[in-house]
């Protein structure tokens, strides 16, 4: 008998165990589905989240030739890649209620609202950010519509005139004829994806080396160290009349202090070992975006990203355009040449 009931206790005990186990194993299983699922969600989101637009097929080959490259036998096939220039565009767009709110207003269409040539050096070790003055007075080129047709080309008009015109491929299409440097990708984030994206990083800290009272923008700021959220940090963006002698020129100054403080709040960010928080940032800078068709998935986007890792914010050098005012309107400016012409030949 002993024997007997020894040998069901142990009977009894190996399938609960083997229940046990099997349950487990069903639960395992369950959520590796449960989350490869929610990861398949997460990266369609992400995606879906993004506008794109077909730049290269728009513009043809009428364009700034790509530069030769002559790859290097050792070269890794992989990362970090070529020299890239990259048009940023913030729009001032007012659709939707949050960039209404932000915008301060609620007229329809639309401008650049910041352009930045962003060229990264070959290796992406270093980087050049070159500010284009939306009041810059240029040559604007016959641009193709949206809506078919063409536009006329147009002389001494305002730089940012070119995106009401004719949205991000006449853009980028100014641009092109302004430099001379072909633009490998596009990249436009408006008014409430910039807000956004400062909060999801838990802010910005910018320090101003002036007073700011401007009742455009709405920021009211002490010279000083200051810790921004997102609507705080798009108002330093947008101010122009609160500081200097109310150019543009003095906005590019606050909008490059900007580039490098977001730059070292990423840097300083462990996103990788904080999914949750690598989702909020990736939302929010997918949900305001607008790309070429080059960059218009996660994976793209990504791969980008990921040849940035050795980037650092020391690294990136910020200048503007040299300009003087124009002769025409001193309320504008054109480009001083030879200067302008020797920066944009060091990026091609």
């Amino acid at each position: 008998m002993t024997g007997r009931d020894g040998n069901g206790d142990a009977g009894r005990a190996a399938g609960r165990r083997s229940r046990a186990l099997r349950i487990a194993g069903f639960s395992l299983a369950g959520a590796l589905v449960l989350g490869i699922g929610a990861a398949g969600w997460a990266y369609r989101h992400l995606s879906d989240n993004i506008t794109s637009v077909d730049i290269n097929n728009a513009l043809g080959d009428n364009r700034p030739p790509k530069p030769e490259v002559t790859p290097s036998p050792s070269a890794s096939a992989v990362l970090p890649g070529e020299a890239l220039n990259i048009l940023v565009l913030g729009s001032d767009s007012r659709s939707g209620e949050e960039n209404q709110r932000l915008g301060g207003g609620d007229s329809s269409g639309a401008r650049s609202d910041t352009a930045m040539v962003v060229h990264l050096d070959a290796g992406r070790t270093g980087a050049t950010v070159v500010s284009i003055p939306r009041d810059t007075l240029v040559t604007r080129p016959s641009c193709p519509r949206p809506s078919g047709g063409s536009t006329a080309v147009a002389y001494h008009s305002m730089f940012n005139d070119a995106y009401a015109v004719g949205g991000p491929v006449c853009a980028v299409k100014t641009v092109e004829a302004v430099t001379g440097v072909r633009m490998d990708h596009y990249i436009e984030i408006d008014f409430s994806g910039f807000a956004k994206l400062v909060d999801a990083l838990g802010g910005v800290t910018v320090t101003t080396d002036e007073d700011i009272a401007d009742d455009d923008s709405h920021l009211r700021l002490k010279a000083g160290t200051h810790h921004l959220d997102g609507t705080r940090a798009l108002a330093l963006a947008r101010t122009r009349h609160g500081i200097g002698d109310g150019s543009d020129l003095g906005r590019i100054g606050l909008q490059q202090k900007l580039v490098k403080a977001l730059l070292e709040q990423i840097a300083a960010q462990n996103l990788l070992t904080d999914p949750a928080k690598l989702y909020r940032v990736a939302d929010a800078v997918t949900a305001g975006l607008t790309t070429d068709t080059g960059l218009d998935s996660l994976a793209e986007l990504t791969r980008l990203g990921q040849s940035l890792k050795d980037l650092s914010a020391s690294a990136v050098r910020t200048v503007t355009m040299p300009v003087v005012r124009a002769p025409s309107d001193p309320n504008r400016v054109v480009a001083e040449e030879p200067e302008a012409r020797e920066l944009w030949e060091s990026l091609r």
